[in-house]
């Protein structure tokens, strides 16, 4: 206790730390995110398509989920706090107009859903999305944009990164994937690079308003507004939508993006932006293999491409995450 302490007769508690998640809890928490954007995907791409307008489809995913977050931030007094200090922190210039973008990026990827899903599947989709941020995730961790600063790119990350390219090309040789089946895949390895820029702005929007929900609310506003300007000019120059079907399904994935984007906020401080990546890529495989085989699209991959991916892009996770040389260095010091 310091002098001026004993003087006053006051007792000053310790400022509160934040709770640190060890990297095997915060993996399985990532795969199951991971499973629960693989779930998203097909129930946006079905939307797409059942619409005739993924665009659409995109729109009210993201609509439907501003909705529920705009409630819980009215409601909840952490979320009023948080949108003051994001008001704050805008105002004088403590946060950049950039940390206010990252929801395009989720835009991106909610709108290549709704348009490529429903045809290529959640397998290829999800492959190619990997590719994206896996290849980007080790930029950023490399380059210190996540919030925990530079990670080190080791051996081990770079072959878990080259493993999880490996499933990518697994998919890529399944059948039925013809010559405008690649040109699909363009657009959710565009919205891996994305995302995983999402996810690493996220984290350091997250460190300065000190609110998940409030980091979630802001990704829905900026894709929201993107995303009904995009699906206006589409109505206007191509055609308008289908009339919305009437399965209540059909709706949720809005809500699930919510619950993906608050928890992918609150672990890249625990895992970085590459492990993050990886941890999301083995539940979304894991999920795909059974959404493919129990709902299949014309050129889902077959069985045992589906398998082959989900195997080595776990291994990628495994050999990525394990300190392999963190023992003999502690060994060496003594």
């Amino acid at each position: 206790m310091s002098e001026s302490t004993r003087h006053s007769g006051a007792v000053v508690l310790p400022a509160p730390q934040p709770t640190r998640i060890g990297t095997a809890p915060a993996l399985a928490i990532t795969a199951l995110m991971g499973a629960l954007a693989a779930i998203q995907a097909r129930i946006n791409g079905q939307l797409g398509v059942r619409l005739d307008d993924g665009l659409t489809a995109a729109t009210i995913s993201f609509g439907s989920g501003l909705v529920i977050l705009i409630c819980l931030a009215a409601g909840l007094p952490g979320g009023r706090r948080g949108v003051r200090t994001l008001v704050n922190g805008v105002r004088d210039g403590r946060i950049p107009w950039w940390m206010l973008m990252p929801g395009v990026a989720g835009a991106l990827t909610v709108a290549t859903q709704g348009l490529a899903v429903g045809i290529i599947g959640v397998g290829l989709f999800t492959v190619g999305f990997v590719a994206g941020q896996v290849v980007f995730g080790l930029v950023l961790d490399r380059i210190g944009f996540g919030p925990g600063g530079a990670v080190a790119v080791t051996l081990p990350r770079l072959i878990g990164g080259a493993l999880a390219l490996v499933a990518v090309g697994i998919s890529l040789a399944a059948g039925g994937s013809g010559a405008v089946l690649w040109w699909l895949l363009i657009l959710p390895f565009l919205s891996g690079l994305a995302v995983a820029w999402q996810q690493a702005a996220n984290g350091r929007l997250r460190a300065r308003v000190g609110s998940a929900l409030t980091t979630t609310l802001m990704n829905f506003v900026s894709g929201t507004v993107v995303l009904l300007i995009a699906a206006a000019v589409h109505a206007l120059v191509a055609h308008p939508p289908a009339a919305p079907p009437g399965e209540w399904w059909l709706y949720i994935g809005g809500s699930l993006g919510v619950i993906y984007i608050f928890v992918s906020a609150n672990l890249v401080q625990h895992t970085g932006v590459l492990l993050l990546a990886l941890g999301s890529v083995a539940g979304q495989l894991a999920m795909s293999v059974v959404l493919d085989v129990a709902w299949p699209t014309p050129a889902s991959p077959d069985l045992p491409h589906e398998l082959a991916m989900v195997v080595v892009a776990l291994l990628s996770v495994v050999v990525a995450s394990v300190p392999w040389g963190r023992r003999r260095a502690t060994l060496a010091d003594r």
